[in-house]
């Protein structure tokens, strides 16, 4: 039997924020000379991409790395511009659920992000941040999900056993690593998805 959860851990980019990188090329684009395809066919989660959401590797640095790998022109203040465009929307619905599920159990957040990110949405999303007892961010840790590590951090930190927590995350690789880890885990495609499980669950 699937034991009452004690306390709910939520993804951010994608559960509770619209995220798209599609925004930050269309803002990178301009400085580069290469077409929107290359673009889009050299960007994505590479090894320094990584570092730089485990903090290992500072902005400065990883976005010199991006404009090596685009041939951006751009000064670093106009890629981390474009950098942050990737925010969209707060799915509002979502929020609701956890601002009601929070009336019965304690709700974090668990984000691979990085501090230019970090500053950006919890600057502009006050009400969700303010919804929140504790916020679990990979530059921060030193880990990032899917790492079986950063699973065990939480649970270390919330001092609670793996199967006790909820967890909410758009991507299904760290669905599936959530659950290795212990935790009981939903995927999450629309705000029905978070409001189903917490109906199961008894906390809304």
């Amino acid at each position: 039997m699937v034991q009452p959860p004690q306390a709910l851990l939520f993804d951010v980019g994608g559960v509770l924020i619209d995220v798209d990188f599609a925004r930050v090329l269309a803002a990178w684009a301009p400085y580069s000379a290469l077409p929107p395809d290359e673009l889009r066919r050299r960007f994505g989660v590479d090894e320094a991409y990584r570092r730089h959401e485990r903090g290992e590797l500072a902005a400065e640095a990883y976005f010199a790395h991006v404009a090596d790998t685009l041939q951006l022109t751009a000064t670093p203040a106009q890629i981390e511009a474009g950098w942050n465009t990737i925010f969209g929307p707060e799915i509002v619905a979502t929020r609701r659920w956890l601002q009601q599920a929070a009336r019965r159990r304690p709700c974090h957040l668990f984000s691979n992000t990085n501090a230019s990110h970090a500053r950006e949405w919890l600057r502009r999303y006050p009400e969700l941040v303010a919804s929140v007892e504790r916020l679990f961010l990979s530059h921060e840790m030193g880990l990032r999900k899917p790492e079986p590590a950063a699973f065990a951090r939480v649970c270390d930190t919330l001092e609670l056993a793996p199967g006790a927590l909820l967890f909410f995350d758009d991507l299904a690789e760290n669905v599936a690593a959530a659950q290795e880890a212990g935790l009981q885990a939903v995927q999450v495609g629309s705000p029905a998805d978070v409001e189903a499980a917490l109906r199961a669950a008894g906390l809304v």
